[in-house]
């Protein structure tokens, strides 16, 4: 255990973890020498760089995907987990690939249902302290790390025709809203986003109805940019539907 100064010289215990954040947070405060913050950041830049021509290149031809978001805390039992992978195998079915975060719980019930009809399987892993690992379902070849979020979601969006949300937490949540954005302000096609769960969904589609749209933080019309189903069939045949209106080469 540390001891971490609290205010006017208090202190308390902290574990490694707690410790570790509180370092984090007092160097953001001191001050760095031009030739530390410039070294620094125009190396990072490179990095960055380096996991987007990595990410264009894997994934250029990989051909029309869906992205499947949701919880890696999603056991196998889990209805939930069940049910992303039908979808999966579904998605597959209709001859679209499958793109998750390539970490367990539905990210893995994903990959497991493209796998399970020989579709691709896609993961795009992030390195998390926490519960995020590879789950042993994606392709050779396209199992990529990245460091960078912001990297990660940009593989997403740019590399998928359709967005599947399951359940899940802040990262789920920030995977809708990045999509919902993008669409929202046309800076990609109005793919479809399928929302699946009624009862998980319900509190914050009521908020986006009773208090985004009511304040004019949005439109009317931007509630139709989603739409939430119950089941695997209806969640792949509003997807079927969308594209049947386009000539898709699909993958299969």
């Amino acid at each position: 255990m540390s001891k971490i100064k609290r205010g006017k010289g208090t202190t308390r215990e902290a574990s490694g973890t707690e410790y570790e954040i509180d370092q984090k947070v007092q160097r953001s405060f001191s001050e760095k020498t031009w030739d530390e913050t410039i070294t620094k950041d125009s190396w990072m830049v490179f990095k960055i760089m380096a996991e987007f021509v990595d990410g264009y290149e894997k994934l250029a031809k990989i051909g029309p995907c869906v992205s499947i978001f949701g919880s890696a805390r999603l056991q196998p039992d889990n209805p939930y987990y069940k049910m992303a992978t039908e979808i999966a195998e579904k998605i597959t079915d209709i001859g679209f690939g499958v793109i998750t975060g390539g970490g367990p719980g539905i990210m893995e019930a994903g990959n497991k249902g493209a796998r399970n009809r020989g579709g691709k399987s896609i993961g795009l892993n992030i390195e998390l302290p926490f519960e995020q690992h590879f789950n042993p379902y994606i392709d050779k070849g396209f199992n990529m790390d990245f460091d960078y979020f912001f990297v990660r979601k940009v593989m997403f969006v740019k590399y998928s025709q359709g967005f599947v949300v399951m359940p899940g937490g802040f990262g789920t949540l920030d995977e809708l809203t990045e999509a919902l954005t993008l669409i929202q302000t046309n800076k990609i096609g109005k793919f479809p986003i399928v929302l699946v769960g009624t009862e998980f969904w319900s509190g914050l589609l009521e908020w986006f109805q009773n208090t985004l749209l009511k304040t004019g933080m949005i439109s009317e019309g931007d509630l139709q940019l989603y739409r939430i189903v119950d089941t695997a069939d209806d969640a792949v045949a509003h997807i079927k539907a969308f594209y049947d209106k386009y000539t898709v080469n699909v993958n299969f």
